[in-house]
């Protein structure tokens, strides 16, 4: 976020005239609301509508705020809501980081009431990471199911350690301090967990489907998917969207070469869903997939892709040259060499690329070659949208 504090005033519908900066130093929960209490009297209490996961761009869909002050001698333990009126005409601001912390309450409320019933007997549940694909799917196929989509692009970033906490927090720096997300981390990260939450949550006897194509992406996706499962008692059957494509509909893999899930059309991903020959994962082949993610967690590389069958961690500037390559290339269609929009070059980069590679990953790098002496730029590098480029002379 741009500042340290943010007003509560986007989660409270009210008028403000005085503004505070206040810390949350105490909580309680009554279901379905949960309460939070700041020096030296103000309580603030939200009313959880949904057991859907919250972030903080979204608890305003997900509840109701209200805010509250303790009468003299009152104490905080002691305090219930419906016997007092709301405050009115009064704004505070709240420090970002206890706001995340509210959030983070919020969603460990939500889950330890969460309903598996929402899960019906014979619904099945689909995961797919990235989470761009889970829309095709839920599109795509019938009801009862549900869609779980990690958000996060696995074949970028440091995979070390990624189960411990240490992992964590160097994957959190790299991805903060390299990629142009154009999301707060913090909210990011909050919608990590609160898919993580989503697949502790699920009921046992519910079949998992996890959908996967032939790139880095997936392919390192379906891995981390298989170890957050490995204490789960549920049969797992593996979707290989982009092999049954090739299989179902050999007359269009050439006419359009499709190398991840999120390419295939939903009425197509229905078709390959019904099609599909479903036999679980036994305890070997699960034993498989958790020692390959086992071995990815121990590498010390940024960058994987997917190179005959296997997931191959590269050099950080692996897709340097194409870059270079492809500015002069449009240069030479310039009558005279000139700036290009970024976006316009990722565009036609990622046009000529066998296996899919998220712009996010692109943009770093062309910000690393203006860094480096190589590039020229006119504008602000916030997003591939806010500056041009071009190859110095």
């Amino acid at each position: 976020m741009p500042s340290r504090f943010l007003r509560i005033e986007h989660l409270v519908n009210m008028v403000y005239l005085d503004r505070e900066e206040l810390i949350i130093i105490q909580t309680k929960v009554k279901f379905p609301f949960i309460y939070f209490f700041v020096e030296p009297n103000v309580v603030f209490v939200f009313k959880i509508k949904t057991t859907d996961y919250v972030t903080v761009s979204t608890v305003s869909d997900n509840g109701e705020w209200e805010t509250y002050e303790l009468m003299q001698g009152e104490t905080f333990d002691a305090f219930h809501h419906e016997e007092t009126k709301p405050l009115e005409g009064r704004g505070y601001f709240i420090q970002h980081n206890d706001l995340n912390a509210m959030v983070e309450m919020i969603n460990k409320t939500i889950q330890l009431h969460r309903r598996y019933s929402r899960i019906h007997s014979g619904a099945s549940v689909h995961i797919v990471s990235p989470e761009f694909a889970a829309g095709t799917l839920r599109v795509g196929l019938q009801h009862p199911k549900t869609v779980i989509g990690f958000p996060d692009f696995l074949s970028i970033g440091p995979l070390w350690k990624l189960d411990e906490k240490i992992g964590q927090v160097n994957r959190e720096e790299w991805l903060t301090d390299n990629i142009n997300f154009e999301l707060d981390e913090v909210e990011y990260q909050t919608k990590c967990n609160n898919v993580l939450r989503e697949i502790e949550d699920l009921s046992s006897d519910v079949p998992i489907y996890i959908w996967y194509g032939e790139n880095a992406d997936e392919q390192t996706g379906l891995r981390f998917i298989l170890n957050v499962l490995k204490n789960k008692e549920n049969d797992l059957f593996l979707m290989n969207s982009t092999a049954l494509y090739k299989k179902y509909f050999p007359t269009k893999k050439n006419e359009n070469s499709v190398f991840h899930t999120g390419q295939i059309e939903p009425k197509e991903i229905k078709f390959l869903f019904e099609k599909g020959e479903h036999h679980p994962l036994s305890q070997q082949e699960r034993v498989h997939y958790q020692s390959q993610w086992e071995s990815l967690s121990q590498t010390k590389e940024v960058l994987r892709v997917w190179e005959k069958d296997k997931i191959i961690g590269v050099p950080e500037d692996f897709y340097d040259e194409i870059i270079i390559k492809t500015l002069e290339k449009l240069h030479h269609d310039q009558e005279n060499k000139d700036f290009i929009n970024t976006g316009m070059v990722i565009g036609s980069i990622l046009e000529e690329m066998e296996e899919p590679i998220g712009h996010f990953y692109l943009e770093y790098r062309i910000r690393h070659l203006i860094y480096s002496g190589k590039l020229e730029l006119k504008g602000i590098p916030k997003s591939m949208r806010h500056y041009r480029i071009k190859l110095r002379s």
